[in-house]
């Protein structure tokens, strides 16, 4: 009787413990997620899953590893998980193409930065958008502190986008200097950076109308041009407004790939 080669262990949760590469990259191809924890993960074996990842061109991105904790987290580009970020990412750079270099960095979902003050290799991206349908809005929150955290605040906005299948929300975290309490204003060393929750928005849909129909709270996406390009708008320039209807469109294409 001719073998047959059995599945790897479903991931519980989304979490594996790391045996062997193959097994890694057999739970990777099996799941139906867009974000899987590998714990037990010693630096070693990552370089190791790395170099195969680029040897096979593999198309999973790191999105986190943490060499202490011994963790990494594997982002899975599922059809809804890339529509939710580079939608999202299209619609708040679309208008500032010119001078704005996109690109992935430290293996976010999307970011990018203007031109040339963070085009070089090696910048930190002045936006980032990070996306998840089964990574809970704890875990994209935690990816949002990481990249302030780690960048020092370098990345000015970070979008996040979390989708459940009923309903979308959007969130835009931003930087914010605050004077630590007790401290006068005039001593900028005692100032702190702080990330900042600036909008939240929901996008929900309705199937009881014909066609269906998408509502948005809490109106339009505002990305800050000063931000975005480290400057002051121009004369008769101001910040980007991703409207109610884009969001609209955007939900309707979220929904189509789910």
């Amino acid at each position: 009787m001719a073998s047959v080669a059995s599945r790897p262990p479903p991931a519980q949760g989304g979490t594996m413990r790391f045996t062997n590469v193959r097994d890694l990259f057999n739970a990777i191809d099996y799941t139906a997620r867009d974000s899987l924890t590998v714990r037990s993960i010693v630096s070693p074996c990552h370089f190791y899953i790395i170099r195969t990842r680029e040897r096979q061109r593999r198309k999973f991105r790191f999105r986190y590893y943490d060499s202490d904790s011994r963790i990494l987290i594997i982002t899975i580009p599922t059809d809804s998980h890339e529509q939710l970020n580079k939608e999202l990412y299209n619609d708040a750079t679309r208008s500032v193409q010119q001078g704005y270099s996109g690109r992935r960095s430290k293996e976010g979902d999307s970011a990018g930065g203007p031109k040339p003050e963070r085009a070089t290799k090696g910048a930190w991206p002045t936006l980032v958008i990070e996306a998840g349908v089964s990574e809970t809005l704890t875990q994209l929150r935690l990816d949002m502190r990481r990249w302030f955290d780690m960048s020092n605040y370098e990345v000015k906005i970070v979008l996040l986008a979390k989708f459940d299948g009923t309903k979308i929300l959007l969130e835009k975290w931003e930087e914010e200097m605050r004077v630590r309490p007790g401290a006068t204003t005039t001593r900028r060393s005692l100032q702190h950076q702080e990330s900042v929750l600036r909008q939240s928005i929901t996008i929900t849909q309705d199937t009881t109308t014909d066609p269906t129909s998408y509502h948005v709270t809490s109106g339009a996406l505002v990305p800050s041009f000063r931000f975005l390009f480290l400057r002051e708008p121009g004369p008769g320039k101001g910040d980007f407004v991703i409207g109610v209807q884009e969001l609209e469109e955007y939900a309707e294409n979220i929904w189509s790939v789910y």
